[in-house]
This record gives C-alpha cells, structure tokens and sequence, in this order.
C-alpha cells in the first residue's frame, strides 16, 4: 500500500466526524510524517473574562492537535487521548495555529506534543500527551455540513 500524501491525510480527517472540533471551528492545514497544523479563532462565547482564548479551548485545540500528529503516521487508525499535561505560558488572543509532532510510537501508543502560536509567533501553550491507538469506528455517520452560526 502505498504512502498516503499530506493531502490524502487531510481529506480523510475532514471526512471523519469530530463534532467538538467542528464546533470550535478548528481547520486541519497539515498532517503528514508525524507533524500536524491546526488553525482556530475563537468565537466571542470560546473566551474568559479577560477577552483571551479560554483555556479550556486551547486544551481542546492541543489535544485535536496532538491526535493528527499522532495518526499522520497510522491515519487508518483512531487516537484516544491516555493522558495530557497541558502549560499556559502567556494568554492566546486572535488567530491561532497550534503544530504538533509526534515524539515516539509504538504498535498501540504514541507519545505526542503540541504548541499553540498567537499570530504574531509567540508561544502561547505547550502539551505533552499520551495517546492509543484504536480502530476507527465505521459506523459514524457522514460530516455534516457547518451551520451558519
């Protein structure tokens, strides 16, 4: 079986149906040899009460992250997260793009990182995980089309 491309990676995982991640509005712009990138904005109601990126948000977007690294390399298989240690280094405002790299693997596991950048460049949450491997459900239905609001 041959290789499968970056873009191969992409429209698999775009035909696969994550709703929280559709929900955020998070947009999948690499996944290949171990690496992913991940571009979010987030809406007024994904914010604290210092107008920044909630942290929860960024958790979510690094675990997303983490799990594209994670099946770029097996992108036949599902990722559930094991674990995740997750540091907030400085708030995360505006556009964001969070790259994850996968650090190890082994038949079942991977050992994952991932980064969250503002648009300026600055590293604004860094996370560590564990994630398993698992047989991707075929009984999920269809990617529905995103609402309107």
């Amino acid at each position: 079986m041959p290789t499968p491309t970056e873009a191969d990676n992409i429209a698999l995982w775009n035909s696969i149906r994550i709703p929280f991640a559709t929900h955020l509005g998070f947009e999948l712009t690499g996944m290949v040899d171990g690496t992913s990138e991940i571009r979010y904005t987030a809406k007024p109601e994904h914010l604290n009460t210092f107008d920044v990126t909630h942290g929860g948000a960024s958790m979510a977007l690094l675990d997303v992250t983490m799990a594209a690294a994670a099946r770029s390399v097996a992108p036949q298989m599902g990722a559930v997260t094991i674990e995740m240690k997750s540091t907030f280094m400085r708030p995360a405002r505006g556009p964001l793009v969070a790259r994850g790299r996968l650090l190890n693997r082994t038949l079942t596991m991977a050992f994952v990182e991932a980064s969250v950048f503002d648009s300026d460049g600055n590293q604004c949450t860094h996370a560590t995980g564990t994630f398993k491997y698992v047989a991707r459900r075929t009984d999920a239905p269809a990617t529905a089309a995103p609402s309107s609001d």
